[in-house]
């Protein structure tokens, strides 16, 4: 499943969190997923990505354009 060029970004969980990793989209507000695998929260996330746009289209709310970030956060 593509992420449709949008940047994910994927972080590990504290155990107090329930552990795993948290992938989140950072141009799509309040899209994310997590999974107990790197790999697993990226699948996720993939689905997540469709899920918003396929909500958002519903709701009349535009998508965003995928942006270019920065790997140091510049």
């Amino acid at each position: 499943m593509a992420d449709n060029g949008y940047s994910i970004v994927v972080r590990p969980l504290d155990a107090e969190d329930g552990g795993g990793f948290l992938a989140t989209v950072p141009d799509l507000p309040g899209c994310m997923s997590d999974g107990e695998t790197e790999a697993e929260a990226l699948e996720n996330v993939r689905a997540a990505i469709q899920d918003w746009m396929i909500h958002a289209r519903a709701e009349g709310r535009s998508i965003p354009p995928p942006k270019t970030y920065s790997r140091y956060g510049a």
